[in-house]
């Protein structure tokens, strides 16, 4: 039988189990620095902390305060995300960094609402900026949050949904001390990232079994409720390749969409209607790159005519900024090209160059 237990009840466990094995020595703990505290939370959201880590390090060496990032340029930040993913993240990252210098005298809001203000900064991450910087009794619900709650008190349904996502929020809000703040949510996201995992969660080490519905009606597996599955769609494309002298066409993708202002190949979306256009070309073998939503099939094509030629059988080929385009050397080093790349596209760069070498 489940025993109830009061919120301060619940605190004192995950307090206990920070001091006893919560994380302490990560690159962004022991600093109450909110730069480098909301740097953290960005890169942390939807990525794993041993990915982080480096890409961490790396953007702080270049940029070591929040005015060097507002006064770097797009390219610059995009360069050094290349491959962490979720783009929208760095260019957010920026646009709140210049928000700072200008609207801001270049300090750090602690208000609540004026974190929130920010881009790319939510109810959860402003809560953890402010409970990790200025000591703030502020809830966070990050998604090891989510599911340690869900699992506890055997939240129903998709916390996608409002109403779902609304009481967990009751939920953490009611639960959030006003002492230790910091300690308790460092340990919640702790107890969701190393216990109560998604899949093969460590029950028989969580401080919280003893209370846990999920564990306690053998639902662990259950909880939390996935999302409703539906298709999932997905978008075919041609990648034009055109080579001179060992240099290859870059086009900078416009500031928003997928991998927005990040450089890329020419593309075309691949239809029966274009086929014919690129019959002579070369095939690359396809490429599949899975984004959060949906699937994109790259085709590569080694084209045999110039860029104007392809320009006027394929007025719309383009989606790319206008007058943003440039000739990249093959034979340089890829790390010394800065500008943001997405992943699929630097790899397909280091096959080229093999093939030159």
């Amino acid at each position: 039988m489940t025993r109830a237990w009061s919120e301060v009840e619940f605190a004192q466990k995950v307090i206990a189990y920070y001091h006893q094995s919560g994380r302490k020595d990560l690159p962004w703990q022991n600093t109450q620095d909110p730069y480098r505290i909301w740097l953290s939370e960005i890169m942390l959201q939807q990525t794993q902390v041993k990915t982080v880590i480096p890409y961490y390090q790396k953007f702080l060496q270049a940029f070591p305060s929040v005015l060097d990032l507002a006064n770097a340029e797009q390219d610059q930040v995009l360069h050094l995300w290349s491959g962490l993913g979720y783009y929208s993240r760095a260019r957010n990252l920026h646009k709140a960094a210049k928000m700072i210098r200008d609207e801001f005298a270049g300090q750090f809001p602690e208000n609540q609402a004026e974190l929130e203000s920010l881009p790319g900064i939510g109810r959860s991450t402003a809560g953890a900026i402010a409970a990790f910087a200025f000591n703030k009794p502020s809830a966070i619900l990050d998604g090891n949050v989510k599911r340690v709650l869900a699992r506890c008190f055997a939240i129903e349904g998709w916390y996608g949904q409002t109403t779902v996502l609304n009481q967990l929020w009751e939920l953490s809000e009611k639960l959030t001390p006003n002492q230790e703040t910091a300690g308790y949510n460092q340990a919640m996201m702790d107890l969701g990232a190393l216990v109560c995992k998604r899949s093969k969660p460590l029950c028989q080490e969580c401080p919280l079994t003893a209370h846990c519905l999920a564990f306690q009606q053998d639902r662990v597996s259950e909880l939390p409720h996935k999302k409703p599955k539906k298709a999932r769609p997905a978008k075919s494309v041609y990648w034009l390749i055109y080579l001179d002298k060992q240099r290859i066409l870059l086009q900078k993708r416009p500031p928003s969409g997928i991998w927005g202002g990040l450089w890329s190949l020419p593309e075309v979306e691949r239809t029966e209607a274009v086929k014919q256009n690129y019959s002579s070309a070369r095939r690359l073998p396809e490429i599949l790159h899975k984004f959060s939503h949906y699937d994109l099939h790259i085709t590569p094509l080694l084209m045999n005519k110039t860029i104007e030629k392809t320009m006027q059988q394929e007025p719309n080929m383009s989606i790319m900024e206008a007058d943003s385009s440039d000739w990249y050397s093959l034979t340089e080093p890829l790390e010394e090209l800065a500008i943001g790349l997405p992943t699929p596209v630097t790899n397909l760069l280091k096959q080229l160059k093999q093939t030159l070498e």
